[in-house]
């Protein structure tokens, strides 16, 4: 796998918040809600609009309780569950994505797939983690903040799923990070996470989303400025892989020491 790149090197971070952005963003929401997409949906983009869209399929790991299904929810701009409930099965979950490239300034519509699975499912039925696993484009680890053993698992899960695909994107997420006062993993574990593993490793919070003024509503603009950090690190990442594998930027771990 590529060495990954240093964060804001390949998609601008901020473009979201742009005059530029925020216009293009209005094809994956509504009335300041987000919109839903299936399997086969994608944004309706006006005519004189020409963007090419990026797809990618990401799997979704982490100990039971984490939070998978509750941070696929906010990067979707759905309600996010206030107990928890074992996934039964595989469950997808569509979400689109503008962003804008560093050097040639080009707007990509990524789309990413998300694929959840219960630790349960994954357990009793032989056939889920490989189909999961299929021709995924990045794993997304998850552990809880207020979880230590979540924490602790990782390096098993990495060398469990992610040991024998070394061409697909890895990146560490911790969730419930609002509750970070009462946190189970200091802030030197995380570092040294870091510096063993080089992976990215990103914070997100679980509480509920923001509410538009009938105050049942989700405020889908509000949403986007929450998880736009994460939707961005996926781009950034999945991208600059692409462009190694092609061949067009080379591969700094190639020239690593040793």
């Amino acid at each position: 796998m590529a060495r990954p790149p240093a964060p804001g090197s390949v998609i601008v971070p901020d473009w979201h918040e742009s005059a530029e952005g925020k216009e293009c963003l209005t094809c994956i929401l509504r009335k300041n809600r987000r919109r839903v997409f299936g399997l086969l949906e994608r944004p309706v983009l006006p005519p004189a609009v020409a963007i090419d869209t990026a797809s990618y399929k990401i799997f979704v790991s982490g100990k039971s309780g984490v939070g998978k299904t509750a941070l696929v929810a906010k990067l979707a701009g759905l309600e996010v569950p206030l107990a928890h409930h074992e996934t039964t099965g595989i469950q997808t979950t569509v979400v689109f994505w503008p962003a804008k490239l560093q050097v040639s300034e080009r707007v990509v519509m990524f789309r990413f797939e998300f694929w959840d699975c219960g630790e349960s499912a994954l357990k009793k039925f032989d056939h889920m983690l490989p189909a999961c696993k299929e021709k995924a484009d990045a794993f997304l680890f998850l552990f809880s903040f207020t979880d230590r053993a979540s924490f602790e698992d990782l390096p098993g899960q990495l060398t469990r799923i992610a040991g024998e695909a070394p061409g697909v994107v890895r990146m560490v997420v911790g969730s419930k990070f609002d509750q970070y006062m009462h946190t189970d993993v200091p802030e030197r574990d995380l570092t040294a996470f870091r510096q063993t593993w080089e992976l990215p490793l990103l914070r997100v919070k679980s509480v509920p989303g923001r509410r538009l003024a009938d105050g049942r509503t989700l405020d889908g603009r509000a949403g986007l400025a929450d998880i736009a950090h994460v939707l961005n690190g996926l781009a950034e990442h999945l991208w600059h892989q692409d462009q190694v594998a092609a061949g067009l930027i080379p591969n700094p771990a190639e020239n690593a020491p040793g």
